[in-house]
Parts: C-alpha cells; structure tokens; sequence
C-alpha cells in the first residue's frame, strides 16, 4: 500500500493548494467597488472575490419554494470572471455530487478554461444546499463522506431525514433547474451555455428540456443521463470488467482483475466485512487517485485466493485518504435529498409508502442476471450506499420528471468521458447521446471521473475549446 499512499499524498497536495485560494463570497449587500464590471443587476453585493480578485462575486436571492406555497428565500453565492462584453456570452460550469459548491473552484475552471474566455464570460454558482449553505447531516456526513456508495448507518439516515423534514423536497433538481433560469435573468443574458460535469451534467439537461430556447450549446462531461441517476449502477458493474482490464493491459500486470474481482465476490457472498458493493464502492473512489488502478489487480488476486488483508486495507486507504469530505465540499444532506427526490428505484419513487419498499427491491434481487451484474453479483446492485439513504427515506411529494424519451434541443452538444471511469462509465454517455441531435462524442484514453478537471491526457480539454469556439 506504500506506492498508494504516496500517489495520495501528492494528489492531496494538490487539493490544499486549491484550498487555499478557495473564493469566500461576500455578505449579501456587501457594497461593489468603483470600476467593478457589473455582473448583473440581479445579484447583490458585487465586489473582488476576497481572495482572488480578478474575480467578481455576489449574490443572488432566490425563492425557497418556487411554487410559492412556503415563504422564504435562499441566498445563492455566485461568482464570474471580469469579461462583461464577451462575444459568446455567458458559459455557466455546473459542478456534480449533487452536493457540490461552485464558488471555490471557480479559479481552477478559469485555468482549464483560459483559451475560451476572450468569448465567453465564465459564470459559476453554490447550488441550494451547497458550499456555506450546505445541508448539514453530521452521522450521514461521516458514513459517506465523497461516496455515492458507501453504506450508512440506518441512524444515520433516519437523523438526517429527521433534521431536513419536510423542508427536503425543495432540493430537487427541479428547484435548481428554476434557480439556473432565475440566474440566467439576473445575469442580463437571453441564452446560456452550459458545462456540466457529472450530476452537473444531469443539471445542464434538465434545464436544456426544461428551458430550450434559453441554451445555447452544450458540453456534458462524466455524463448522468437525462433520466437519471440509476441507483443498481447495472452500468458501473459490468463496466468494471472493462476498465480493469484495460488498466491491467496499461501497468502490464500479469492476472485477470475482473476474473478475480468475480472469484472474490463469491468467496466471500454479501459479508459485513467484503461485499460486492463495497469492491465497488472502494474502486469508484480510487479512481480519483490512479485511473491505471495500480495495485488493485495485485489485492484483488490475493482476496480471491482467499488472502483478504490487503483487500480489507484498501477499503480502509480510501474511504479515508479519498472519500472522507466535510458538507461544505460536498454535502450528503443534499447528495440525499436532490437523489431521493429525484430517482426512480424498484418501489418507484419517493412518494411510495415505505412499508412496501424493501420487499420490491428484493424481488428486484431475485430477477437480477448473472449477465447483468457480472463480475459482481445481483445482491451488490441492491446493496449500494446510495440505494439504501433512500430505501428508508421518508415519504415525500416528488417533482414531476419530464417524459423519458424526451429529446434535447437542436443544440450543439459535445458529450465527453474517460474510459476508465467507474463513476459514470461511458456506455451512459452512449446513451444519452440518442436523445441529442448530432452530437459530438469524446472518449479520452486514460482517464476516469471529471475529464476536464482532473485529466492528465489534454485531449478532452482541447475538444471543449474547439467546441466551445467553433
């Protein structure tokens, strides 16, 4: 384990260094400064960004509930580079989780961005429930931290949903959806270009469907398809197969991973200590430290031998050093309130009475192929993190989904992956790209989760500039 902690050493190195130059919004009717471009007449307090002051921050008040049936307003930070007149207008960067802030990397997007922002103004925002206004559930926060897939304390849910109440149906997507259009108003601009990566391209094209006269192009990085999130991952299992064999092809490593990954899935069955949704969960977090997965097919031959110690270190290793995050980075208030709202799950939706869930999902189990969730197997599909916040989530009134087959606007669209992402694998973005019209499709040899953030190939980042300015 030595050679990993090193590579995650160096990766969070890399992460204090974007700490430090985080952006902390000013106070809603912090005063602008004289010869400060305007952002637009919607957003208050417009000043330099306290600690990178090329930059512009404010902030926009939005309607708790849309609908106008609870009273109350959120305040929204926002922040945007300095170019008032540029020609393409105005290209909004949509973060993921759900649970993300927008404000602290606006000065890391800006780098990987820099050849596009002549034309565009680049415009970045806490989504509700994010950033200083994360929703706070302290159990669930430790259980999960980063992970859509660890499994939480049943407690832990329950004080979480206790603690949001009622209050959590307003942090659906839907309700970011009308804040975005709010934002694209107060920002003086009549189109949007959108950039989402992972549940922030699920963002874009949500608006997209909702608002298509008010979107210009798309880019979709790390795609989540249009219809969602889907809590089995039936994408992410059979996908591990592929990608660890092509890292294995990459590091020249001498076994099959994903025939041991199997061999280790059935050893141990669905024990407290080694599952399948915990391989999973634990290979989905190392990808943001090592898209070779160096290692991994070491341990893995090792556990299906029946020799788990360094298997059970692993686990460790990374829910630690990878997805050990506090609520402000991400928070898992809102990661569960935005997917319970959200989702469809085998007893349907959030609104299905919660006496009956449990019993549909395991006759979702039994129906379950080999073929389907192999190298794993089906109880690891019923068995994610994610799955089970919202199998004991409490009946809510969900938002209305727009219809599955709905098309995007006749927009141009550049859809982009990594092909050693377990996240969000790129048959999804194969997928997605059936509902676009023409669209542009980039696989980026090499690299996992957040192609543009995070991959060492450039060549995902120089297919959005072109895109972006052809």
């Amino acid at each position: 384990m030595t050679s990993m902690r090193g590579r995650v050493a160096a990766l969070l190195g890399a992460v204090a260094v974007v700490a430090a130059s985080a952006l902390t919004a000013p106070e809603a009717g912090f005063a602008a400064t004289a010869g400060v471009p305007r952002v637009g007449g919607g957003i208050t307090g417009q000043a330099p960004c306290p600690q990178a002051p090329e930059f512009i921050c404010g902030t926009l008040t939005v309607p708790f509930d849309h609908s106008g049936a609870t009273a109350g307003t959120l305040d929204l930070q926002v922040a945007v580079t300095g170019n008032s007149t540029a020609p393409r207008g105005d290209l909004l960067f949509l973060t993921g989780g759900p649970g993300q802030p927008g404000v602290p990397t606006i000065e890391r997007m800006a780098g990987k961005l820099a050849p596009v922002l002549k034309d565009y103004r680049l415009v970045m925002f806490d989504q509700r429930g994010t950033g200083r206004g994360a929703l706070q559930c302290p159990g669930l926060q430790e259980d999960m931290g980063s992970s859509d897939l660890a499994v939480p304390r049943k407690q832990s849910i329950t004080d979480c949903a206790a603690t949001l109440g009622p209050d959590a149906r307003h942090y659906s997507t839907a309700d970011t959806v009308a804040d975005i259009d709010l934002l694209r108003r107060a920002l003086g601009a009549r189109r949007l270009t959108l950039d989402g990566v992972s549940y922030g391209s699920f963002v874009a094209e949500r608006y997209a469907l909702a608002h298509p006269a008010r979107v210009a192009r798309l880019v979709l990085d790390s795609v989540v398809p249009q219809q969602g999130f889907d809590p089995l991952d039936l994408a992410a299992l059979p996908a591990t197969a592929r990608v660890l064999r092509a890292a294995c092809r990459a590091t020249g490593c001498t076994t099959d991973p994903a025939a041991d990954l199997a061999a280790t899935v059935r050893r141990y069955g669905n024990g407290a200590r080694i599952n399948g949704a915990r391989i999973l969960g634990a290979l989905t977090g190392y990808e943001f430290v090592d898209p070779d997965y160096g290692g991994v097919p070491e341990i893995l031959h090792e556990a299906a031998a029946g020799r788990p110690e360094k298997l059970l270190d692993f686990f460790e290793f990374v829910h630690q050093q990878v997805d050990t995050a506090p609520a402000e980075e991400l928070s898992q208030g809102l990661h569960s309130a935005a997917l319970c709202a959200d989702s469809r799950f085998p007893w349907g939706t959030s609104d299905t009475p919660v006496a009956g869930r449990a019993a549909a999902l395991e006759r979702t189990r039994r129906r379950l192929t080999a073929e389907q969730t192999w190298p794993y197997d089906p109880a690891t599909a019923t068995g994610l993190g994610s799955m089970l916040v919202c199998l004991h989530w409490p009946r809510e009134q969900v938002p209305p989904a727009p219809p599955e087959h709905q098309r995007l606007p006749d927009v141009p669209v550049l859809l982009l992956g990594g092909d050693r992402d377990l996240s969000t694998p790129y048959e999804l973005m194969y997928e997605q790209a059936e509902l676009a019209h023409n669209p542009q499709i980039v696989i980026v040899p090499g690299a996992a989760h957040s192609v543009q953030n995070r991959a060492e190939n450039p060549a995902g980042r120089q297919a959005v500039h072109d895109f972006l300015l052809r």
